[in-house]
């Protein structure tokens, strides 16, 4: 048997089935994809590759896919920080965006947010932004796989002046990348509060047509709720559930605010919950009932949101908090263990956009997104349980191979497709334009 790579770490977690864990086994890529998992000693034995690399200490993970976020928005990474959410959006983020946001903003924001979540192991995101065709260019030219929404508003953007323009801009998107292998496209109205109901019907209709997902911000806060009672009568979700966006592609981000009969409409339908905790928590948003969703059996996967909220782009952290916090929330020390939050962070974040039978776990024939994370630090020693471990004491600097579609991306600890000195030299310079504009010193607030 052939491969382009065999890889020897001491341990790979699969992530389906569940709580498998892999011991002395290898994994072999040929031609993109896994070729094949077994024994070390038989791989070495029965299969001829074209590079060997011994891992030892290191664990094997699919890439991590991080459910939702605002890629560009990393260049306004702190700008607005310890302020309500709607407070932070009114007075700071969208009027620093209609004064800022171009191609170009866009542009270095993506490519900064890609270099993080490389060396990260985010091997694929979720992505809602204004000129999101930029986005997908950075993200190809990075090697990185990416969803990349069509965003959908009622108010005049620098990207668009009308719901109609919003929805003909992302139907160009759309066919520009209809068959690119790293990228998707999904609609992504922005939220209940920023979208009316005839665009919504619109992009129920073509979302249909065009089999996407529809990505959105839904139940985020109490007052998003409150004010959809008075200003159409209904919950938010019992709106768009009305409106017939309810089903197997809706991909509802943060859901900090549900009730019983909502969990269980989610389960029926087979709609998505990406949770997003560390940005909830940040904003004082409300807490995602994971726990209650996943007994459910809703699918819930884990998203970052942007750095201007989070104020990173850490998904192995994000797992953590995620676990933690579901305890917390649930009153049950055995509420989403560690092998659950590892499957949201993967699988789950896959299947919510029809990319599990190509990414999300370590299976022959699945694309080869791996990670390898090197757990011989003090801070994950010893090790009982590398599932445990990756989760609850691993931190992303640990990360340090790391291949999407067979492809290395980072090489020990490194980016291959990205120059990250030019990266960041690009930011400080979004940001010394930026600060000067607000009126700011850097660093001084």
């Amino acid at each position: 048997m052939h491969a382009d790579l065999l890889l020897h770490p001491s341990w790979i977690l699969p992530v389906d089935p569940t709580d498998s864990v892999l011991i002395e086994h290898s994994l072999a890529i040929a031609d993109g994809r896994i070729l094949a998992l077994l024994p070390s000693a038989e791989a070495r034995e029965q299969i001829e590759a074209e590079r060997e690399l011994d891992l030892p200490g290191h664990v094997l993970i699919p890439g991590l896919v991080n459910a939702h976020t605002h890629a560009p928005m990393t260049l306004m990474r702190g700008l607005a920080d310890d302020l309500p959410l709607m407070t932070w959006l009114n007075e700071h983020i969208w009027p620093a965006e209609r004064r800022w946001v171009d191609p170009d903003f866009v542009l270095a924001g993506t490519r900064l947010a890609s270099l993080e979540m490389l060396r990260g192991g985010v091997t694929c995101f979720n992505d809602m932004y204004f000129f999101p065709a930029v986005t997908a260019q950075a993200v190809a030219e990075a090697g990185q796989r990416g969803v990349i929404g069509m965003i959908v508003l009622d108010f005049p953007s620098r990207f668009a002046e009308s719901a109609e323009e919003y929805v003909a801009r992302g139907l160009q998107l759309h066919d520009q990348y209809r068959d690119h292998p790293l990228i998707r496209i999904a609609f992504a109205p922005h939220s209940p509060y920023a979208v009316s109901d005839e665009p919504l019907a619109r992009v129920r209709t073509l979302a249909d047509e065009l089999d996407v997902p529809i990505h959105v911000h839904l139940h985020e806060t109490h007052d998003e709720v409150v004010q959809s009672l008075e200003a159409h009568g209904e919950r938010p979700f019992a709106r768009f559930d009305r409106l017939g966006l309810v089903g197997p592609g809706l991909v509802a981000i943060h859901m900090t605010q549900l009730e019983d009969g909502e969990i269980a409409r989610l389960a029926e339908t087979g709609a998505n919950v990406v949770h997003c905790p560390e940005s909830n928590l940040k904003l004082a948003s409300g807490f995602c009932p994971v726990a209650r969703l996943l007994e459910a059996g809703v699918n819930v996967a884990i998203g970052t949101d942007g750095a201007a909220s989070n104020n990173d782009l850490n998904l192995l952290g994000e797992m953590r908090t995620a676990a933690l916090l579901a305890k917390g929330v649930a009153r049950s020390a055995s509420a989403m263990p560690a092998a659950a939050a590892l499957r949201m962070a993967t699988l789950n974040g896959a299947r919510a956009f029809g990319l599990d039978g190509e990414i999300g776990s370590l299976e022959p024939g699945k694309a080869a997104d791996v990670v390898a994370v090197d757990l011989g630090d003090s801070h994950t020693q010893p090790i009982y349980n590398p599932v445990s471990q990756l989760v609850y004491a691993a931190g992303r600097h640990q990360v340090r191979q790391v291949w999407v579609a067979g492809r290395q991306l980072i090489r020990d600890g490194q980016p291959l497709t990205l120059d990250a000195a030019a990266v960041i030299a690009e930011a400080r310079v979004w940001a010394e334009r930026i600060a000067a504009g607000e009126g700011r010193v850097l660093g001084r607030g």
